[in-house]
């Protein structure tokens, strides 16, 4: 690998991905938006360009001369004014990059799917690359978009595309300046905006990790093969504690069952809707967050070598960058 395409290379993961990268003797190639931030790419001594994933002739153009794709641009969000926007971005800006791949004839591609895309296995069991996905219920216009598109880019690989498939957990860190829904969880926490938790879990992973376990994925990945980047699962109370530990910060909550929450989200979206500002919770993701989000992680420690942080440093590099940034203004 001596020259890569990032695609959302200034976002949350993506300019993580491009340090890794440049660390290893890289020369990269960073796809932004016309107009984008780009303040996560300060310093980093890259080719910038702008393209458009719904725009083919710019995608081909930013393939040009490169050998490998990392394709990490995608809509992480929960609720949008426009909801079909998610779609038009998330599967058919995924076709058009991925084709314009195989017209490169780039030798390897990384495609950042989730584990949103996976199937979960009942209650506390772990997880893994092969359980079928089952969350069509559950299912918000993030976890469908990222199901369907795995399932195009997997045909790719099978179609002779050399693309290796990573699924992250929930990961936390550096650069999150959305911030992403996960992002959001810590900033509500220490806002107190969340008195409840569900009986829910996940599997909470540093972006560095993450980062790291896609250019493993490009240097020892299988073609077709799916790998999760996750680290320790966590139940819904048990990550509150470790902000709160970390943060040093006393926040108070109370078990809630889920049953009513459903009703809940949908009005919040509905106020979301008419006030054109994100609700605090939808119908769909609390359901879909009560589950037991835990996965199995040792495919990607034993088949690509991913060596993990500990979790509580993930957490606190967090919380001190959004402090750092403003985020937390007001709150610790």
């Amino acid at each position: 690998m001596k020259k890569a395409l990032v695609t959302g290379a200034a976002g949350f993961i993506g300019s993580n991905v491009v340090r890794v990268l440049l660390a290893d003797g890289v020369e990269v190639r960073a796809m932004v938006l016309p107009g984008e931030d780009e303040k996560n790419l300060e310093g980093a001594d890259v080719e910038r360009i702008e393209a458009d994933l719904l725009d083919p002739p710019s995608l081909d153009k930013a393939l040009k001369g490169v050998d490998a794709l990392f394709h990490l641009a995608a809509i992480y969000a929960i609720w949008l004014p426009d909801r079909h926007k998610i779609y038009r971005v998330n599967l058919q800006g995924s076709r058009n990059i991925l084709w314009a791949a195989r017209r490169a004839g780039v030798e390897k591609v990384v495609y950042t799917s989730s584990i949103a895309a996976l199937g979960l296995k009942p209650g506390d069991e772990l997880s893994n690359e092969d359980v079928p996905f089952n969350q069509i219920k559950n299912a918000n216009d993030y976890v469908l978009t990222k199901w369907l598109s795995q399932e195009e880019a997997l045909t790719f690989a099978r179609e002779g595309l050399p693309l290796v498939c990573v699924n992250p957990c929930f990961p936390f860190g550096v650069g999150d300046r959305a911030p992403t829904p996960t992002g959001k969880l810590i900033m509500d926490a220490l806002n107190g905006l969340y008195p409840f938790y569900f009986e829910g879990g996940m599997n909470i992973v540093d972006v560095m990790d993450v980062a790291r376990g896609h250019v493993l994925a490009a240097e020892k990945g299988e073609i077709g093969e799916k790998y999760v980047l996750g680290n320790r699962n966590v139940t819904v109370k048990e990550f509150f504690d470790l902000v709160g530990k970390v943060s040093g910060k006393n926040i108070k909550r109370v078990p809630l069952p889920v049953f009513p929450i459903p009703a809940a989200g949908w009005l919040m979206e509905k106020i979301a809707d008419w006030r054109g500002q994100p609700p605090l919770l939808t119908s769909k993701e609390a359901p879909y967050l009560a589950q037991k989000l835990f996965f199995d992680v040792s495919k990607a420690r034993e088949k690509l070598g991913l060596e993990l942080t500990p979790i509580e440093d993930s957490l606190k590099r967090s919380i001190q960058w959004f402090e750092s940034e403003g985020y937390l203004e007001g709150i610790l």
